[in-house]
């Protein structure tokens, strides 16, 4: 593994300055204005990682970066200029500001000076919106990060490590197969109990994932007999390599810190980034940025479930969007939580007492949202999953089935979607082009399900662009209404882009295979068509749908 959580202030200005003010930072903070006063973490994915530099236990990979469309920071910008017109930073409420005073209080990290990190500083000081931005992402994880931190008694830099590692973006993905805040590829994920399943990915779970990095960190801090620098290192390239620099320098009779080692061109540049960004929230005038107050405490709640229970219908429960809700539990990859946990969600404090009234209230009937499907003849459990969007593995489990054997006249309980595909899109996110309808003409041998994986959409989807029911069998000859591009998904799809660099031995149909996407996939992003080789070196587009990946990683 390269890599392996809004508070109003006081201003002591007149309402309509205070007015303006917040309007400029919860629009900096890429916050819809009704949405003021709960979690709304996301701008478009584009904008995220041209400030991070991560990657994954693979040395040989280094992680793609971004940059904001200038035309997205204009508006930000402009905003942000008005409230500085407004307020200065000492003007608002210093209780407000505690936490960035704290982690400046708990910063140990020596190496400011050096000229890795003085370059870094200056690529971030030239572009300022970028670095606030991205800070302001991660306002729902900071104090929760930092508690942990604290807590392990670790340098309080580590709270930053997520700016380069993902943006703050719980949905980020790496073409290492890297994922969530803290990058966790596939394996590593599950050497610290990461489940990723078909509902469900770990390395996304803002909880689970923290406990995890700080475990790692641990590990690779005492394994490095306390030195920082090599520890996060270790982080970025792995331990192998960083003790492989070690002894190659020992042996010359080199010195064997971190500023001597000969490491990876993507390590090199990862402990300075993260020293650069910690000077810059040390001292944020100096360079031009404004941080916006945080609180010193997490502004959400670990809220218990009792059980599964869908998340259209817990977002009505807690009286949020659905969208605010997966922005604070990313993990889950469904309509649903897992049926076999964590039996818990995070929710803004201020509506962690609504949400938990109404669920005591709520009949546990309708948790969930039940089709009873009648077993026809010639019926597998294969064909009734494609049917409803759903795993053999959930049919068995629900049903509770010994075998894939199941007769004909008998009925099984199907979970699906409470609510309308759409109100499950947690934030579309894509760097595609937009959506155009075409009419496709059904094939023998076709399937709702084998349609929707061809065009990139979902069976939910192709069922409500066509007013199908659920269980609907189609026919050769019939037509569909198609929308080639969408991102929709019942469980909240997350699409980001990736630059992945074809290795010797590499195909279309195993990279296809590496990201869960198709061979027909790849080589329309790519311009393909009639290419039968690729060459090693050559670089290739894949639109990863980060909730699919963590079944893809099984493979």
């Amino acid at each position: 593994m390269r890599s392996i959580g809004g508070h109003n202030s006081d201003l002591h200005h007149s309402p309509d300055s205070t007015t303006v003010f917040t309007i400029a930072r919860w629009f900096s903070a890429g916050r819809p204005i009704h949405f003021m006063k709960t979690f709304h973490t996301t701008l478009a994915a584009s904008s995220f990682l041209l400030l991070s530099g991560c990657a994954t236990l693979d040395s040989g990979n280094t992680r793609q970066t971004h940059t904001i469309p200038a035309s997205e920071l204009l508006e930000v910008d402009t905003l942000q200029a008005t409230a500085a017109g407004i307020a200065s930073e000492t003007s608002l409420d210093p209780v407000k500001q505690d936490f960035w005073e704290q982690l400046r209080q708990g910063m140990q990290l020596q190496g400011s000076q050096q000229q890795a990190v003085r370059k870094q500083i200056r690529i971030y000081s030239r572009i300022p919106s970028q670095v606030e931005e991205i800070l302001q992402r991660g306002e729902p994880y900071l104090a929760y990060i930092h508690q942990q931190v604290m807590q392990r008694g670790f340098p309080a830099e580590i709270t930053l490590l997520p700016f380069v590692e993902s943006g703050y973006d719980p949905f980020a993905y790496s073409h290492g197969r890297a994922a969530g805040l803290w990058q966790f590829i596939p394996g590593t994920g599950k050497q610290y109990d990461l489940k990723q399943d078909w509902w469900y990915d770990g390395r996304r779970d803002i909880i689970a994932s923290t406990t995890a990095a700080m475990d790692h960190l641990d590990k690779l801090q005492q394994e490095f007999d306390g030195d920082w620098l090599l520890a996060l290192a270790a982080y970025n390239s792995g331990s192998g390599t960083v003790r492989k620099a070690i002894r190659k320098n020992r042996e010359a009779g080199r010195p064997t810190n971190f500023w001597h080692l000969a490491l990876p061109g993507e390590t090199s540049a990862y402990v300075p980034r993260l020293l650069a960004i910690s000077a810059i929230v040390r001292q944020p005038q100096q360079y031009g940025i404004t941080l916006l107050p945080i609180g010193e405490t997490p502004d959400f709640t670990v809220v218990k479930t009792g059980g599964q229970l869908d998340i259209g219908i817990a977002a009505g429960l807690a009286d949020l969007e659905v969208d605010e809700l997966y922005a604070l539990n990313p993990a889950f990859n469904r309509w649903a939580t897992h049926p076999d946990g964590p039996h818990r969600l995070l929710l803004p404090t201020e509506k962690a007492g609504t949400f938990q009234a109404n669920l005591d209230a709520l009949p546990d009937s309708q948790r969930m949202k039940w089709v009873r499907h009648k077993v026809r003849s010639g019926d597998t459990l294969s064909h009734i999953a494609q049917r409803y969007d759903t795993t053999v593995n959930v049919l068995r489990q629900t049903n509770d089935l010994g075998s894939n054997n199941i007769r004909s006249g008998t009925h099984l309980l199907v979970p699906v979607a409470a609510q309308d595909a759409s109100r499950y899109a947690a934030l579309e996110r894509s760097a595609r082009p937009a959506s155009r309808s075409i009419t496709y003409k059904v094939k023998g041998g076709d399937s709702l399900w084998t349609i929707a994986r061809n065009h990139n959409v979902t069976v939910a989807q192709v069922t409500q662009w066509n007013g199908l029911k659920n269980g609907t069998v189609i026919k050769p000859g019939q037509k569909l209404v198609l929308r080639e591009g969408s991102i929709t998904a019942s469980g909240g799809k997350q699409v980001r882009t990736v630059r992945y660099t074809v290795r010797k031995g590499d195909s279309l149909y195993l990279i296809s295979r590496k990201f869960n996407v198709s061979v027909t996939e790849l080589r329309s992003w790519n311009g393909l068509a009639g290419k039968k080789y690729l060459q090693p070196g050559q670089r290739l587009k894949v639109h990863v749908d980060v909730t699919q990946q963590s079944v893809a990683s099984r493979g």
